[in-house]
């Protein structure tokens, strides 16, 4: 069985690609509980916030999703 380098460089991708962001939504949606356990009358705002930050961190997810389709169709 042969290995090709382009499957394994579209693994790796897509892979490497959803821990950073896997790990950054934990931390955003971790903080914003915390401060809104703090402050209930900020919880609007801090939602808002925080759905917005795990919009930009899914974000590099599908970057590193289309960068492994890149690779994998060649």
């Amino acid at each position: 069985m042969e290995i090709n380098l382009a499957h394994l460089g579209a693994g790796l991708a897509i892979g490497l690609g959803a821990i950073g962001p896997g790990v950054s939504v934990g931390i955003i949606a971790g903080k914003a509980l915390e401060g809104m356990a703090r402050q209930p009358e900020a919880s609007a705002t801090l939602r808002t916030t925080m759905i917005i930050g795990i919009v930009f961190a899914e974000a590099i997810a599908l970057y590193s999703f289309v960068v492994s389709i890149l690779l994998f169709s060649k």
